[in-house]
């Protein structure tokens, strides 16, 4: 199963670029034996528009128009739900064992996703209720693909 992180915003060289293509590229050497390829990353530019409303549209469309035509979607919202990263590969291992071709993964600009991509999310999830920089969720996100792949495959690196 192909894994896809579609995010707005690009991530400038520095510390986070490092340490999300760093959870990146041991996703991608871990996540061979157990089926998944990737994760990819999709950049959308985000929105010049002046008010936010106009920019969460125009970024939501972006992210929409990137979305393979088949594919389950998760979303990174403030409003979402609370999930262990056991639950997080719980799901990623339930979708590939259904034959899910492709599992993408939302993040919104920082204005947040527009509705029309909250609704084409098949789970809204959130890293708790504090506030991050979306590109620090990018950074948190492809960890958390990475540690899921550690549990998937019994790593010591998760030790909850």
């Amino acid at each position: 199963m192909r894994l896809l992180i579609l995010a707005v915003g690009r991530l400038k060289a520095g510390p986070e670029r490092e340490l999300c293509d760093r959870y990146v590229d041991r996703a991608r050497k871990g996540g061979r034996a157990l089926g998944f390829t990737g994760p990819d990353i999709v950049e959308i530019s985000e929105s010049a528009a002046r008010r936010p409303a106009d920019r969460m549209v125009e970024e939501g469309a972006g992210l929409l128009a990137a979305l393979p035509e088949e594919t389950a979607v998760l979303a990174l919202d403030p409003g979402g739900v609370a999930l262990s990263s056991e639950q997080i590969a719980g799901d990623m291992a339930a979708l590939r064992d259904r034959g899910v071709r492709t599992f993408s993964f939302l993040i919104g600009g920082a204005d947040g996703l527009s509705n029309e991509a909250r609704e084409r999310a098949d789970r809204l999830i959130a890293f708790g209720t504090a506030t991050f920089p979306h590109q620090l969720v990018r950074v948190m996100l492809a960890e958390q693909i990475y540690r899921a792949t550690t549990i998937l495959s019994g790593h010591p690196y998760h030790k909850a």
